[in-house]
């Protein structure tokens, strides 16, 4: 009895605001890039408290990585990406995806100076975060739509984004995908924005998305739907108080320089999602681009989406209450 009453003091200590019955959660997001902000929001603005739950965010680069931590139970939310998720799927993965903030592809294809138009880039050294990544589809299309073959460029490994901005400054990449802040930082070092991706005839893709295990979804529905409540009203308030948006930029990124967070926000605000939807024709479109190099991919929507929980709340009036509307 006395083991048991100190286990529970000190579990009241650690984490005073956790009653001992009180379960946390841990919540995966990808890296430090502005798309992260609807993850980020759900700590940073005490929307998890508001809904009833404790958790804290955790980095895990990429969308592989959150996923086998999924998948091994050491997260119970990811914020991952379609092509990553489908692959998962189509490999055994028992998750799903059940909310999104990001329907559109958040980069933009930055090069050397000297790298004028697509046709230079024949020859050249393009990084990605990974392999099967969505930085590597965004690459596939880019190039698809230049009518450059794959094979006429390397595209290597580089990691995260502050890495492949380095790797540029150093002349040991001619070419990466980059987002904001490192855009802003990219240009001010003289390089040269070959094109937006929402150029893109292809632009929409799920590129945030809440995935869960198939498991967790059925045995703890509520919770799930106390998570999608929270993400959907981050996402919400990151839409419209950008000084609180502003806040978590500064803080989650590390930057103080305050041109960099308005061209941040700037680039962001406008393309997220609310309603809080996975856009299908995103999905769909993935799906088909999967489908070419796995002719056994199983192609509906439903094996990879769960939007029940979004219908439910769609219903309940919960999105008009947010809004005000």
């Amino acid at each position: 009895m006395t083991k048991h009453f100190l286990y529970a003091v000190f579990i009241f200590l650690v984490f005073p605001g956790i009653t001992p019955a009180q379960e946390r959660y841990m919540i995966g997001y990808g890296g430090f890039a502005g798309f992260q902000a609807s993850m980020w929001a759900v700590k940073d603005m005490g929307l998890l408290k508001k809904y009833g739950l404790d958790g804290e965010v955790v980095m895990l680069p990429g969308s592989v990585r959150q996923l086998q931590a999924l998948v091994g139970d050491s997260i119970h939310f990811g914020h991952t990406d379609a092509a990553g998720t489908i692959r998962a799927i189509a490999g055994g993965a028992e998750v799903v995806l059940v909310a999104g903030s990001l329907n559109k592809f958040p980069y933009s294809f930055v090069a050397q100076k000297e790298i004028r138009k697509p046709a230079d880039l024949v020859g050249k050294k393009i990084g990605i975060v990974g392999f099967g990544s969505a930085n590597d589809l965004a690459v596939t299309l880019l190039l698809k739509e230049w009518n450059i073959p794959r094979q006429s460029v390397t595209v290597l490994q580089s990691g995260g984004a502050a890495n492949r901005l380095a790797a540029l400054f150093a002349k040991s990449l001619d070419a990466t995908l980059l987002s904001y802040p490192e855009i802003g930082e990219a240009v001010r070092m003289g390089m040269n924005v070959l094109s937006d991706f929402s150029e893109l005839k292809a632009a929409d893709y799920p590129m945030t998305a809440v995935a869960v295990r198939r498991s967790f979804l059925e045995q703890k529905r509520d919770v799930v739907k106390r998570f999608v409540m929270a993400y959907a009203e981050g996402t919400y308030q990151f839409l419209t108080d950008k000084e609180k948006a502003l806040s978590i930029y500064k803080r989650r990124l590390k930057q103080e320089n305050p041109v960099a967070l308005e061209e941040t926000y700037k680039y962001f605000a406008p393309k997220f999602s609310f309603p809080t939807r996975i856009s299908r024709d995103g999905m769909r479109n993935t799906i088909e681009i999967i489908a070419q190099s796995n002719a056994k991919l199983d192609t509906r929507l439903d094996r990879y989406v769960d939007e029940s929980l979004l219908d439910e709340l769609e219903k309940e009036g919960f999105f008009r209450r947010i809004t005000g509307k």
